[in-house]
């Protein structure tokens, strides 16, 4: 019997796999397609910078104790398993064609964060390329990026190095109770016994948590990327314009996100998707137009409609948490996520307030608790 079972095998379950395993649990990784395949690996890889001592939110708490963690976790991951995430700073600038960016700058900036307003003459020096048309820009000197599919392929040998069982292709249908414990994960193959349960299984969590008696509101929401090859690059911070973003690679290559599109568990690409992100990329930078469109492809983010994600205990059960809701996080706040979950599964203080991510706002099942069980449990958690 393991320690504990990590239902999910994307970022978050890795991380949380790794960090659980490394601090001496015996740990198993279900999922129902292939390690690393789903969300975490569609992504741009962007991690914006964070100060503990500034920030006051919970999504800028977690974002920063993840930036705290991010040089630590890619040097350790190097060392166990010689794989090159590909993590680095390079600077990110905020455009806008149409609004002002001030009150954003400054927010940053009141957190504890470097930032530079950037005057015309300032914006062409960093990047020259950028369109003449954008209205205001700001640049964060500290946010950095790392290859997605690169540090999942790290997280799983380093998870495999440390003892971690993986479990491809097997779909979790439920739970086994007993009293006010889970016993065991009922899957198509069979079921599988341990001492304590994660659910990290992004947009597929909500089904889990209903099974566990809590509705859970998380749902998949399409995020659609093209990627570039573009010989030189023609610019090399990360550039924004709210949700939408141009990422360069140091091969030449550079990612365009991002769609948000509610269509359930549709995962194709559209025309008009890509369209409008190549209309945005070369507005932004009208040299892209000559670039070469390498390939397309998306994936589903766990949308909760909140800032924050889901870390927390479920009410009705002592053993069986979620990690989940991350939205467009999930990678940046992966190793921030993986530590607050170790913490709690090992009764440990942990390193940021952890009310933020309760589940305040979710529903009991029919067979679940009730709301005062709900607020009760999660009062008790904080």
């Amino acid at each position: 019997m393991s320690d504990v079972i990590v239902v999910g095998g994307g970022v978050i379950g890795l991380s949380t796999a790794w960090e659980l395993a490394s601090h001496g649990a015996t740990v198993k990784v279900i999922d129902q397609g292939m390690i690393g395949r789903e969300a975490s690996w569609a992504g741009a890889g962007m991690l914006p910078p964070g100060n503990l001592v500034g920030e006051t939110s919970g999504e800028g708490r977690l974002r920063a104790l993840s930036c705290e963690l991010w040089a630590e976790w890619t040097r350790s991951l190097r060392e166990s398993t010689g794989i090159d995430n590909g993590y680095q700073n390079c600077g990110a600038i905020e455009v806008s064609f149409d609004r002002s960016l001030h009150d954003e700058a400054d927010t940053w900036e009141a957190a504890g964060n470097k930032v530079e307003f950037l005057s015309d003459e300032r914006r062409r020096h960093f990047e020259p390329t950028i369109s003449s048309r954008i209205k205001d820009a700001y640049r964060l000197d500290e946010f950095c990026q790392v290859r997605n599919p690169r540090h999942l392929k790290a997280l799983a040998a380093a998870c495999a190095d440390a003892g971690v069982e993986f479990l491809e292709g097997s779909a979790v249908s439920g739970w086994r109770v007993s009293e006010n414990r889970v016993t065991h994960v009922r899957t198509t193959v069979e079921d599988y016994a341990a001492g304590q349960f994660v659910i990290c299984s992004g947009a597929w969590s909500r089904q889990l948590t209903q099974e566990a008696g809590v509705d859970l509101n998380v749902e998949p929401m399409r995020g659609q990327i093209v990627l570039l090859r573009c010989s030189p690059l023609p610019f090399r911070h990360v550039i924004q314009d709210g949700a939408r973003y141009l990422v360069p690679r140091a091969d030449g290559r550079i990612l365009i996100g991002s769609t948000e599109e509610r269509v359930g568990f549709v995962k194709q690409n559209t025309v008009d998707g890509v369209q409008s992100l190549l209309k945005f990329a070369v507005s932004v930078v009208p040299a892209l137009a000559s670039a070469e469109i390498e390939r397309t492809w998306s994936g589903l983010r766990p949308f909760s409609g909140r800032e924050e994600p889901f870390i927390s205990r479920l009410p009705a059960q002592e053993n069986l948490f979620v990690a989940t809701g991350h939205f467009r996080s999930g990678l940046q706040m992966s190793p921030g996520t993986a530590v607050l979950v170790r913490q709690m599964l090992q009764g440990q203080e942990s390193s940021i307030p952890m009310n933020p991510y309760s589940l305040v706002g979710s529903v009991p099942g029919p067979t679940g608790a009730s709301g005062e069980e709900l607020i009760a449990a999660q009062s008790h958690q904080q």
